[in-house]
């Protein structure tokens, strides 16, 4: 079997989405770049039956080469966002909070936490387009760069990492940051902006995060 373990990687984070309830039944999908191959999780397969051999692998045109079952519907989204970015791995999500702030949003989410920084500064808002589809790939595409995630509208959430665990890891910060802000927004009072300097600052001690000290 092809890439058996990166395709028992995307088994294992599919798993993970559904237990921090970061998808609804099979909705989300997850994939890893393989030299001019992509290993992606298969379309509408419940995850807690998903196996290694069930995951798909594709070329960087859509074919596919191995796995039992079709590749996920957002397939063109995956391989537009590898053949434009370095990115070596990609979720997307349906969390609550940075889905429900795609519907109010219409271009980025503001710097109001400096976990803003962890994703490259301001979280755009790719446009709505219909799933599966090569609108949908070029907007979230757009949306991406120069950042390592991005909300969908009226849609869900995406984020990238060189490795499926980087890109993993980013989830539950995104959503934080989009849950606050809904807070805050809820409140009906002005929501406080952190400043350009203020943001470089922080993105300075963000690079430094999990790094020891010399």
């Amino acid at each position: 079997m092809l890439y058996e373990n990166e395709r028992k990687q995307i088994v294992e984070a599919c798993l993970e989405m559904a237990r921090k309830g970061l998808v609804v039944g099979t909705a989300g999908n997850v994939s890893i770049r393989v030299g001019e191959h992509v290993v992606i999780s298969p379309s509408a397969v419940p995850y807690e039956e998903m196996t290694p051999a069930d995951v798909a692998v594709v070329d960087r045109a859509g074919m596919q080469i191995e796995g039992n079952f079709r590749p996920s519907s957002e397939c063109k989204l995956h391989l537009s966002v590898y053949a434009n970015t370095d990115a070596g791995a990609i979720t997307h999500n349906h969390a609550p909070a940075s889905t429900a702030l795609g519907l109010v949003v219409e271009d980025e989410i503001p710097v109001s936490h400096y976990y803003s920084m962890l994703f490259g500064g301001p979280i755009r808002v790719a446009g709505y387009s219909l799933f599966g589809g090569k609108k949908l790939a070029d907007e979230v595409t757009a949306a991406l760069e120069g950042r390592t995630a991005a909300l969908m509208s009226n849609h869900g959430a995406i984020t990238i990492g060189k490795s499926l665990s980087q890109a993993l890891e980013l989830l539950p910060y995104l959503e934080y940051v989009c849950e606050i802000h809904l807070r805050a927004l809820a409140t009906g009072l002005p929501v406080k902006i952190l400043s350009e300097d203020e943001m470089a600052e922080a993105g300075a001690g963000v690079a430094g995060y999990g790094k020891k000290e010399n």
